[in-house]
Order: C-alpha cells, then structure tokens, then sequence
C-alpha cells in the first residue's frame, strides 16, 4: 500500500547537516504549516514534552538500508537489522523523537531536544503523556547504551 502525508510544520534551527551526537541542547521552531489552523495547538502548553514525527527528506532512496549493518558503522556493534536502530536511512524515512516544549507561540512551538535539521518536515505532534510510555523497565543491549551516551550530551 501507498500513503500520501503532507508535512503540518518544519523544523527550524541551527543545524545544517545531520549530526549523531550532542542533540540535548539543540532549540527549534516548529513552524506550522500555512494550512494548518493556529487552533490546532490550543491546550498543547499544558504538556512538558511533546513527541514530533518527522520525515528525513535529506536520505535519497539508494541509502534506505533494507539488510543489516553495524549501527553507525563501527565494527564494535553488531550486524543488526534497520527496525532494531533509530537510524535515519529507514524504508519510510520516518524519525520520532520526544522533546521539551519550551513555549507556544502564535504559529509555532519552541522545543528542545529535536535532532532534526533545519528545514526538516513535521509530520505530526503529540503530547507525551506518561500513560503510553513503558510501565516496564526498559531493555535494550549494552551496544545501543554506549551507542547513545554522547547522543543528548
């Protein structure tokens, strides 16, 4: 099947190319759309952190990775399949990040913590609300923690 989505917003800040570390203290925009009315973020300033879904625009169609690779290509991690790492070469293109809000404006949100560049297309917002994160503790292998330890740094 094919979908059809058009982007409600873009990313703005002050990254340019696509970094894999050091994300925490990037501030963005998220610049709604012109089609999207100003109403749709009323109430959003009662929430601590919202979860963007973007579209990575800058991965071109021969680098979406359909077999395994080592995460970020370092030899030290396993062979692993696209679905069991974040990165951004996936078959739809899509990332997921959760982020701070910081502030509401009259078009737009101020956040914290989004590691897309500048320009990226927003597919959607949503509030987090604690209830649809894990009750559970969370597992995931010694590769992805060392993985991520520079990540938000």
């Amino acid at each position: 099947m094919q979908y059809t989505i058009q982007s409600i917003a873009t990313a703005r800040n002050n990254r340019q190319m696509l970094k894999d570390d050091h994300c925490g203290e990037i501030i963005s925009t998220i610049e709604l759309a012109d089609h999207i009315q100003e109403a749709s973020l009323k109430g959003i300033e009662d929430f601590s952190h919202l979860e963007i879904i973007f579209y990575f625009d800058k991965v071109s169609d021969d680098q979406i990775q359909y077999e395994t690779r080592h995460p970020r290509n370092n030899h030290d991690y396993p062979e692993v399949g696209i679905f069991a790492q974040r990165g951004k070469n996936r078959p739809n293109k899509l990332g997921s990040t959760i982020v701070a809000l910081l502030e509401v404006k009259s078009r737009g949100l101020i956040v914290q913590g989004l590691d897309a560049i500048d320009g990226t297309p927003i597919l959607d917002i949503k509030p987090v609300m604690k209830e649809f994160l894990p009750k559970e503790d969370v597992k995931q292998p010694a590769w992805s923690i060392d993985l991520m330890k520079a990540y938000w740094a």
